[in-house]
C-alpha cells in the first residue's frame, strides 16, 4: 500500500491505495466521485478525462500514486455556487449529449481545449476533441456546444 494525498474538486483527500490502482478507479471507488466514467480502459475513448494540475488527462492512463500531490478537477467540481459551468450549460442547451456516457469526459476535454484556444475554429474543435469518442451524437451538437461555450468563457 502507498499513501496518496490529492486535492479533488477543492477538497483534500489522503488514502492508502494499492500501487497499481488506476486514478479513475481511485476517483470512483475511493473518493466516491462517480461522474468520471470508465469507458474502454485503454485510453482510447476519453470518458475518464479529468483536469490534473490544470491539464486534460485520461485518468485510466495513470496510477493514483502518480497523482500524489496534485490538484484534480472532475466534472463534479466545475459548477460554481450551484451554477453550471458554461460548458455544461452549452451541452444542455445544444443537446450535445444523448446517452450521456461520454459527456463528463467530453466536457472536461472541451474546457481544456478552450483554455488552450479560447476561440477555436470548427476544425480546431474537431482536432482538439479527437481523443474523445461519442457513439451517439455524430458530434455536430458537441461542436455547437463548444462554440457556444467559447463565446461565454473567452
Amino acid at each position: 500500500m502507498r499513501k496518496v494525498s490529492v486535492k479533488v474538486n477543492g477538497r483534500d483527500f489522503e488514502h492508502e491505495v494499492e500501487p497499481r490502482m488506476l486514478l479513475v478507479h481511485y476517483l470512483r471507488e475511493v473518493v466516491n466521485l462517480t461522474g468520471t466514467m470508465v469507458g474502454c480502459n485503454t485510453s482510447n475513448c476519453g470518458a475518464c478525462t479529468i483536469l490534473l494540475d490544470g491539464e486534460s488527462v485520461k485518468s485510466c492512463t495513470m496510477f493514483a500514486v502518480q497523482a500524489d500531490g496534485s490538484e484534480i478537477v472532475t466534472v463534479q467540481g466545475i459548477a460554481e455556487n450551484g451554477n453550471w459551468h458554461p460548458m455544461q450549460t452549452a451541452f444542455h442547451e445544444n443537446h450535445g449529449l444523448q446517452c450521456g456516457y461520454c459527456t463528463p469526459g467530453m466536457i472536461m476535454a472541451s474546457i481544456s481545449l478552450l483554455k488552450e484556444n479560447p476561440d477555436p475554429t470548427e476544425d480546431e474543435i474537431r482536432e482538439g476533441l479527437e481523443g474523445n469518442y461519442c457513439r451517439c451524437t455524430g458530434y455536430e451538437n458537441i461542436i455547437k456546444s463548444v462554440q457556444q461555450a467559447a463565446g461565454q468563457t473567452s
